[in-house]
């Protein structure tokens, strides 16, 4: 498959240097709000990556001065008005939500990287990806029950299965907005960092993680998301599974040579 060509006004970008894919969102005069153009962009970008093998790390961030403002209240609204609703978000949300389900299923490891404001679904997904770091000054806003609605864009998958059940009501029912230095405490967000260092900071951690091998990072993300939910003695036969594969690869037998050496 070929990587897409990105335009400097199409609505989200991708950017490949070497293992480490980036989606910029490119909305930035709407915040990055979630329109059917930006999901139908952002579920093709995904497939993309999926396929790539030589791709490790996705990161996310947002141009402008916000990170995402979550759904785009003018199309929703005017849907609204014009008694339109199950049409117009029915179809947005199948295109975002299966940008959201490749994104968790393809086995390579995605950062968000947070400024401004994250607001709705743009918080959610910051929240969806494996790890998020953010900007010190970063505010985090549910929004979903200020406007008399639950949430979507895969807020609660990401959000309370870090945060557990209590806290995840506490977040969409009880909060207005919540600071980076409350999302790290709640283990939400990875590092805080300020926000002239954001984009440094993100580099540094994205390569970081591409220097895992990808059976390292597919058979860790798998296993641990599994093994809340899966009996200990079949979580104990994925683990045997998932090591012996990753044992076959030649990186391992490189890395354990080199290892093996170091000690005599």
């Amino acid at each position: 498959m070929t990587a897409p060509v990105s335009k400097p006004d199409d609505p989200a970008l991708l950017r490949i240097e070497g293992a480490i894919a980036t989606i910029t969102l490119n909305r930035p005069a709407a915040f990055n709000s979630v329109n059917l153009a930006i999901a139908e962009r952002l579920e093709q970008l995904a497939a993309y990556i999926e396929g790539d093998d030589a791709i490790k790390v996705v990161v996310i961030e947002g141009e402008g001065r916000a990170f995402s403002a979550g759904g785009d209240l003018q199309t929703i609204g005017a849907a609204a008005e014009a008694n339109n609703v199950t049409p117009v978000v029915g179809e947005l949300l199948k295109h975002y939500h299966a940008f959201i389900e490749i994104l968790r299923r393809m086995p390579k490891i995605s950062l968000s990287s947070v400024h401004g404001s994250a607001a709705g679904a743009g918080m959610g997904l910051a929240f969806v990806t494996d790890l998020c770091i953010a900007a010190d000054d970063a505010k985090f806003t549910p929004a979903y029950a200020k406007i008399g609605v639950s949430p979507d864009g895969g807020s609660t998958v990401g959000i309370v299965g870090t945060v557990g059940s209590r806290r995840a009501l506490q977040i969409f029912l009880a909060e207005d907005n919540f600071t980076a230095q409350q999302a790290y405490e709640w283990g939400l967000v990875v590092k805080t960092v300020p926000a002239t260092e954001l984009k440094a900071a993100t580099r540094q951690l994205a390569e970081r993680l591409a220097q895992n091998p990808a059976a390292a990072i597919s058979g860790t993300r798998s296993l641990v998301y599994a093994a809340a939910t899966t009996p200990v003695k079949q979580q104990l036969d994925a683990e045997e599974h998932k090591i012996i594969m990753a044992m076959n690869t030649e990186e391992f037998r490189i890395a354990v040579k080199k290892f093996t050496s170091k000690s005599k």
